[in-house]
């Protein structure tokens, strides 16, 4: 079955152009994921400071092999003092039979 969530976080005021480009890079490697089937980002209409990003993964084991990518690390450490969250909050989502 496919891992499907639906990360949230909200850029802190004077840094939107600088989370801009670090979602930007770590999407295009995301994406390239062998086990990647969607890393869509978007912001709010209401607020463009606040994105979400909803992620699918082939299964619980890539979600697994993308969590340990030698590149989430960085992008996190990088993305954290530029939100106002303590870390992206991540809604883990499940089909509607």
């Amino acid at each position: 079955m496919n891992k499907t969530l639906l990360a949230e976080f909200t850029a802190r005021k004077g840094a939107e152009d600088e989370v801009a480009r670090l979602i930007r890079d770590y999407a295009k490697k995301v994406r390239e994921e062998d086990g990647n089937l969607a890393f869509d980002v978007y912001t709010k209409a209401s607020n463009p400071r606040a994105y979400w990003i909803f992620e699918v993964y082939r299964d619980e084991d890539a979600f697994q092999a993308h969590l340990k990518a030698p590149y989430g690390g960085p992008f996190n450490a990088a993305l954290v003092p530029l939100i106002e969250e303590d870390a992206s909050v991540l809604t883990f989502l499940d089909p509607v039979a």
